[in-house]
């Protein structure tokens, strides 16, 4: 009987060589990637800090506060009482670092607008632009509250009982008529002043009156108005404000909105700034006018973008930043960052690790620039 051949207890070549492949990789100055040990106890700090060195999308969002920091520094760079130049248009100092929080209308509609109204009751950024919803929405729940729902409420039944659905919240219409009614007077007012004193209006200016008539500290431009910030939407029309509008032009016509002189404002926040820093929550318009905005000084110097968007379909909301390099919306030495995250959960996280660290600096800054002379007329 023949023996069996006895099996070759070799690894093939091939394998070997594929499987086994050595690494050509200098480690010296590579990261090392680490989370967080709980065994440490919970330090909420020490955890998003170390997000940094955890890998995907935590890596970004340490990215991203890095870059927020980076902002601010050169913003408190400079101290307020040796700045002597003002942006002639909206006659705000010019920080060291200018700014511009743009974002869309359910930031507002979420919980997120009393982490936007904190940076503008401490007067920690210097423009916003806005959708119509962002301005409306902040009115509105000075009026009645918005609550929780759920995503898959049927839109018949609601409808059916007056009821508005936001995602998984619910807003009852009739906050959009006491909306109505606290806005008509106003818009009466501005088009008697249009006709009585040439007041000629732009939708910032309108943002600003209603800033100043809302009266309530718990509102985003209650504070853009206490502490003269602009506040810029393209689109006002484009919500409730344009639904008041367009009944109130059936009742009194006339009213005139330019948006002309709000573009050259808005340019020209970017145009006079010392340095420029860009933080969009959301896409469309608002991340458009923002870093548009920022081409007319070829580029921003520091920016985060924090949205779902993805670049396969060509639209601007989804751009990577190296595409706004492209087009010069920010300097080709920036280190820009984009979170690919719902804001709702992330910015108010960023906010914890980046403004809210240095309240106060922005408090004692804003407190001394009050002492400080105004611009003269």
């Amino acid at each position: 009987m023949a023996s069996t051949p006895k099996a070759s207890t070799d690894v093939p070549s091939i394998a070997a060589e594929a499987v086994l492949a050595k690494s050509d990789f200098d480690s010296t100055n590579a990261t090392v990637v680490k989370g967080y040990d709980f065994n440490n106890g919970i330090d909420h700090h020490a955890l998003l800090s170390s997000y940094t060195t955890c890998g995907f999308s935590a890596t970004k969002f340490g990215l991203a506060v890095q870059e927020i920091i980076r902002m601010i520094n050169k913003k408190l760079e400079v101290p307020v009482e040796d700045i002597t130049d003002f942006n002639s248009h909206t006659n705000r100092r010019l920080s060291n670092c200018t700014i511009f929080l743009g974002l869309t209308s359910n930031l507002v509609s979420c919980g997120v607008r009393e982490t936007i109204r904190y940076l503008v009751e401490h007067n920690m950024v210097d423009c916003l632009v806005v959708t119509a919803g962002g301005v409306e929405e902040d009115f509105i729940k000075c009026l009645g509250n918005t609550y929780m729902g759920a995503f898959d409420l049927p839109g018949k039944d609601l409808r059916r009982r007056g009821v508005n659905r936001i995602g998984n919240m619910l807003v009852p219409n009739d906050n959009y008529v006491k909306f109505e009614n606290w806005l008509m007077p106003i818009l009466d007012q501005m088009l008697e002043e249009q006709n009585s004193q040439g007041m000629k209006w732009t939708p910032s200016k309108v943002i600003h009156r209603l800033g100043k008539e809302i009266n309530d500290k718990s509102s985003i431009y209650y504070w853009c108005y206490q502490n003269n910030i602009p506040v810029f939407s393209p689109a006002l029309t484009d919500g409730s404000i344009g639904d008041m509008l367009y009944f109130h032009s059936h009742k009194t016509s006339g009213l005139v909105l330019d948006i002309v002189e709000d573009v050259r404002k808005m340019n020209n926040q970017a145009v006079t700034a010392k340095h420029s820093g860009m933080i969009i929550l959301g896409g469309g318009l608002v991340k458009h006018h923002v870093s548009n905005a920022n081409l007319m000084r070829n580029g921003a110097d520091f920016s985060v973008n924090v949205n779902t968007g993805q670049e396969f379909d060509g639209s601007d909301s989804g751009a990577p930043p190296d595409e706004a390099v492209s087009w010069g919306k920010i300097k080709m030495d920036a280190t820009p960052v984009k979170l690919c995250a719902d804001a709702s959960f992330a910015f108010p996280l960023i906010v914890a690790e980046t403004f809210a660290r240095y309240q106060q600096q922005f408090d004692q800054r804003l407190e001394k620039e009050k002492s400080l002379p105004k611009k003269a007329a």
